[in-house]
């Protein structure tokens, strides 16, 4: 089976054809078609930092956010604490081709 392994928001990630991937945001709508042409090694070719005329394509499935993760920081003794939460946004990206 036909693998690669591309780079995306600081991140690389091992893809085949018809994976679904979750990546950091991209600037795309659902259904649109996305290319990445950071494409680091391919089943047959290792790139110096990338390989010559690969690209991947895929399909942007959703846009969506991860679950809520609370940072809590206390200060003993000082009657202070800090609550926070943060959702990271991401793509979900079908794979459709590599070439």
């Amino acid at each position: 089976m036909a693998y690669a392994i591309i780079v995306t928001g600081g991140k690389q990630y091992k893809v085949a054809e018809g994976d679904t991937i979750f990546v950091e945001k991209l600037d795309a709508e659902a259904g649109e078609k996305v290319t990445f042409d950071q494409v680091v090694l391919t089943d047959s070719k290792i790139g110096t930092p990338f390989v010559e005329g690969a690209k991947v394509e895929g399909t942007v499935e959703k846009q969506g956010k991860q679950k809520k993760v609370i940072t809590f920081k206390y200060r003993a003794k000082k009657h202070s604490h800090t609550k926070q939460g943060h959702r990271q946004p991401y793509t979900r990206v079908k794979i459709d081709s590599i070439a």
